[in-house]
């Protein structure tokens, strides 16, 4: 199996990052909660616009980060965290082109 990274963006509003935050590692949570699918997980703010955040995952392999991805409004916090974000501005899965 190969592991798959994700970047994900979303623009919250200044006074709810802390609140958005909190809740970002809430759904991490959720997501591991039954089995271990994000071996590793980052939470980031934008250095120039703290109201961007991005998560970094690196989930087991990439048929897994789908499946699980598709459960996305399953998930407990995800309705509260969803209507914080003012906008979506990225999302993607990646797997490595090369090893350095």
């Amino acid at each position: 199996m190969n592991q798959c990274t994700e970047f994900a963006v979303f623009q919250v509003a200044k006074e709810n990052v802390s609140k958005a935050i909190e809740l970002s590692k809430a759904i991490l949570s959720e997501m591991n909660e039954e089995v271990k699918v994000i071996t590793s997980s980052n939470v980031l703010v934008k250095t120039d616009n703290p109201e961007e955040i991005c998560w970094h995952l690196e989930w087991v392999s990439a048929e897994v980060a789908k499946k699980t991805t598709e459960k996305w409004p399953a998930f407990p916090s995800t309705n509260e965290f969803q209507g914080m974000v003012i906008k979506d501005l990225y999302y993607g899965h990646f797997v490595r082109a090369i090893q350095a």
